[in-house]
């Protein structure tokens, strides 16, 4: 059974998206290397140099070569932090001394001294700078070793082979598979004829056959079972608990299976019948399971049965159960390409063989990568017809399946046409990674949504599934995959190792060199520092200042100012943390400082202004002010802008340099009292004093007046058509105007009324230039009128006619 499971495990590692580079340890302290490790490393890079300029050694033999140059290269490039600590001190000795005079009229004692420290200084660095040397030599000869690979590897996509479809070469690729099926079943049939073999295989008979049934039942029954549990988890109503727990069980559909295929050839190695042929071809079935129980898990995981929760695709139940037929057989492409390969591999067919035998195989992934893309299409299809009658935007994801449905529908044409016409190594590297990228990104979209619903879960919230914490997982799952894409189509290990070695030892801006680690350290510093300063600012704005007598404005303000400075500070400490040395960007930031300041100049401004504002606070929040003729109620004073919204609920960004240099009415700045202007007219002959006493009486009688300063009564003057007054009294509160205004309003009508007071509207005389034209009376003789009569408009009896006896179109009574 161990040997099985340690097949297990290396099968399992594709499973695993982040083992695609594995973090490597931080480097130790660092080794002298001896006049030996120097000899022993010229030997390897002079053998080396022979290898590439005769370039015959094989693409195993120019790996193993390169992997021994990679170690080379670690041990130098851990090398050059020799006497680091040793040299930094020395360097400090020699700055407190000072520089050397130039006219050389130094002491004695202080030039020994100096002397000494140089000759020190130079002995520290010799070790590594001949590391440095050597790395430099060990970098060429690896990107060398790397450029011939590849060029290896495009003669060979490039190189033609025999046509699989000339009929002549049909019956070797025939011949081909059935010796080597042939062999294999020879090689079971010599060890049944070996006595010793035949003896332990009777010996262990009773083990083999409990371990068969078990297989074989795990093999049959395990998947419908998990079948019939998640559904009648999912009966129920759907909520993501319940989801999460279906998800948990659907895995059974694959770990169950595999023990039960695990177990079935565990008890094949205990016939003791396993030979050199058949062990390989047992671990390629291991293989062959896991893709074809994961293409199955996959298939009902993207193409579920029924209905499920959320499903974003619009797929038909037909189209649904053909999605699930086509992932369960490219994991059985996947499972028999691979044990073909093994066969190929131990009896080395020849290329007509190869050709005939894998273009079937080829032709019938073509066909499922089809499928799959027209699938893919009509999905993006449906979305944008959906889009369309519902007037909704279409989403990014719809219109990236239905591009990637395309993309696939032409590569599934071109790998078997390229097959047809003898380019089989470029057809297979074209379908068989493209078959395996499929898989691996269902796997990643499943995972997506895993995690998505642990997200809603722990908000308590549906719509957070859409929301930023799971996109931003999902672009995150995508980058822990690259790596396993990258290898499944054909970039090497090592290759992937030097990419990795190189993001950890950085790139150089000026003399400052940002790596990996470096930009981890100040992510993981920045993120914790804003962390902090949320956490500071909810602490005073909840907790401390609402126990001072500090204003809700300045409250506000202050946490504003607090987070700004923390943002800051963690940037700032983010930066010296990852020991990122800014000074050399100083001369870049001084040129494109210009630029930059005419172009955002107004951002500046308004920057400038909105830090005014926060300390200066000549509005705060909740404020009620008139900003060039919009009032409105301040909401937030940010850094750039300050929100303001309307009465009638609408929010007007206003920049911040507006409320510094133009002019801004603040009726609520640290108090809510006002005044409140009521005007009314009366008629002509009323007693004015009588006027002013029922004015005063509802001015003091509402509540929302207060009694000290008391209100006033404001005889104005006398207008066109009235008298005029004006009530004008303190309020408590002057957001309440227009409420005190209007209810001031209904009571001077009702009082106005009980003690006859009239209020006058505006009378007008309407003149009319030639009224005999209304009349329809024929001109006179003399053409002329008496001037009266031209004048005033009059009716039939003479009468003089007012208002009412015409239409007045603007309905204001205006003059025409």
């Amino acid at each position: 059974m161990s040997r099985v499971m340690g097949r297990l495990r290396q099968v399992f590692i594709w499973m695993v998206l982040a083992l695609g580079l594995a973090l490597q340890a931080g480097p130790g302290a660092a080794q002298a290397l001896t006049i030996e490790d120097f000899e022993a490393w010229a030997q390897t890079a002079i053998r080396a140099e022979e290898a590439v300029e005769a370039g015959r050694a094989s693409d195993v033999a120019m790996q193993g070569l390169r992997a021994e140059l990679d170690q080379w290269r670690q041990a130098f490039a851990d090398a050059q932090s020799i006497n680091s600590r040793t040299i930094a001190a020395v360097e400090a000795q020699l700055g407190a001394l000072g520089p050397a005079p130039e006219d050389g009229n130094e002491p004695e004692d202080i030039a020994l001294q100096r002397a000494d420290l140089s000759l020190r200084m130079a002995e520290l660095q010799a070790p590594a700078k001949s590391a440095q040397v050597a790395l430099s030599r060990a970098n060429v000869l690896i990107s060398t070793i790397d450029e011939i690979l590849r060029e290896r590897q495009t003669e060979e996509l490039l190189e033609r082979g025999p046509i699989p479809l000339n009929p002549v070469i049909w019956p070797r690729g025939w011949s081909a598979l059935t010796l080597s099926l042939q062999n294999t079943r020879g090689e079971i049939l010599n060890a049944w004829g070996n006595n010793v073999q035949r003896k332990a295989f009777l010996e262990n008979l009773p083990a083999v056959i409990a371990l068969a049934s078990l297989g074989l039942l795990l093999l049959l029954l395990s998947r419908r079972w998990m079948l019939r549990w998640m559904h009648a988890v999912q009966a129920r109503e759907a909520t993501p608990t319940r989801w999460l727990v279906a998800f948990a069980l659907s895995l059974g559909q694959v770990v169950l299976p595999l023990l039960g295929l695990a177990a079935l050839v565990e008890a094949a190695y205990l016939t003791e019948l396993v030979g050199l042929r058949v062990d390989p071809l047992l671990g390629e079935v291991v293989n062959g399971g896991l893709y074809v129980f994961i293409a199955l898990w996959l298939g009902v995981r993207i193409f579920p049965k029924g209905e499920a929760l959320h499903y974003p695709m619009h797929f038909s139940p037909e189209q649904l159960r053909q999605g699930r037929l086509i992932t369960g057989l490219i994991g059985g492409v996947l499972a028999l390409r691979g044990f073909l390969a093994e066969l190929v591999r131990y009896d080395n067919w020849s290329d007509p063989a190869r050709a005939v035998v894998f273009f079937p195989l080829i032709l019938l992934g073509g066909v499922l990568v089809w499928q799959l893309g027209r699938l893919l299409r009509l999905h993006g299809t449906a979305a944008l017809k959906q889009a369309e009658t519902e007037a909704d935007a279409v989403r990014f994801t719809e219109q990236l399946y239905r591009l990637l449905g395309v993309a696939l529908m032409v590569l599934a044409f071109a790998g078997p046409l390229l097959a047809a016409v003898g380019y089989l190594p470029a057809a297979q590297r074209a379908l068989f990674p493209t078959l395996e990228s499929l898989l691996l990104l269902g796997f990643v979209l499943v995972i997506q949504r895993v995690l998505a619903e642990v997200y809603v879960l722990a908000r308590g919230r549906e719509e957070a599934r859409d929301g930023l914490i799971p996109v931003l997982a999902g672009m995150v799952l995508i980058a822990v995959a690259a790596p396993r894409f990258a290898l499944i189509w054909g970039v090497s290990r090592t290759q992937l190792d030097e990419l990795w070695r190189q993001a950890r030892d950085g790139f150089q801006i000026g003399d400052t060199v940002i790596s990996l680690s470096d930009f981890l350290v100040f992510v993981v510093v920045f993120v914790t520092g804003y962390m902090m300063t949320r956490l500071v600012q909810g602490a005073l704005k909840n907790t401390v200042l609402p126990k001072t007598r500090m204003e809700k404005g300045a409250q506000n303000s202050f946490v504003s100012g607090i987070g700004y400075v923390g943002i800051f500070l963690a940037a700032l400490i983010a930066i010296t943390s990852a020991g990122i040395d800014l000074s050399s960007l100083a001369i870049v930031a001084g040129a494109l400082s210009v630029g930059i300041g005419f172009g955002l100049q107004n951002i500046v401004s308004n920057f400038v202004s909105g830090i005014i504002l926060l300390i200066e606070r000549p509005i705060s929040e909740g404020d009620w002010i008139e900003v060039g003729g919009t009032h409105g109620t301040v909401r937030d004073i940010s850094v750039r802008s300050t929100r303001i919204e309307t009465f009638d609920r609408s929010d007007v960004i206003l920049p911040n340099a507006d409320l510094i240099s133009g002019k801004v009415t603040n009726y609520t700045r640290g108090k809510t009292v006002g005044r409140v202007i009521v005007p009314v007219g009366v008629a002509y002959g009323t007693d004015t004093k009588k006027v002013d006493a029922v004015l005063r009486e509802i001015a003091e009688a509402h509540p929302m007046v207060l009694g000290h300063p008391a209100p006033s009564v404001v005889f104005q003057g006398f207008g066109a058509d009235s008298m005029d007054f004006e009530i004008r009294a303190i309020l408590r509160d002057v957001n309440w105007i227009l409420s005190v205004k209007s209810e001031m309003n209904h009571e001077i009508a009702r009082r106005f009324a009980e003690e006859g007071i009239e209020i006058p509207f505006a009378q007008r005389d309407v003149w009319l230039r030639n009224p005999e034209a209304l009349r329809g009376d024929e001109p006179s003789e003399t053409g002329t009128q008496e001037p009266g009569e031209g004048g005033r408009g009059k009716s039939d009896a003479g009468e003089q006619l007012d208002d009412s006896d015409f239409d007045d179109p603007d309905g204001d009574g205006g003059d025409r």
